[in-house]
């Protein structure tokens, strides 16, 4: 199942994309910078692609991305000023 629906971060919007799979959902926040996903999301691949990208995990929904600590960061979201150990929402205020 499909799940998209907009997040607000301090008067910005980025578009949410919850795929639910067996386990765990695959869940990204996309804004116009870069976007924030869950543990589904590999690095290596943002960074050869040169996207803005930044990790959580352990989010079953939007809500717990945004309060969750980021464990990855892509070399082009580093440039921006995104680092690990920032929280969710912090970082889409960034991205979006």
């Amino acid at each position: 199942m499909l799940e998209i629906d907009t997040v607000s971060v301090r008067g910005k919007t980025g578009l949410g994309i919850k795929v639910k799979l067996f386990k765990a959902p695959l869940l990204v926040i996309a804004g116009k910078r870069g976007f924030l996903g869950c543990g589904y999301i590999d690095i290596s691949t943002a960074d050869k692609l040169e996207d803005a990208a930044a990790v959580v995990r352990g989010v079953d929904t939007f809500q717990d991305m945004l309060k969750a600590e980021v464990t990855d960061v892509s070399s082009k979201a580093h440039e921006l000023g995104i680092r690990v150990g920032m929280r969710g929402e912090d970082v889409l205020e960034i991205l979006l």
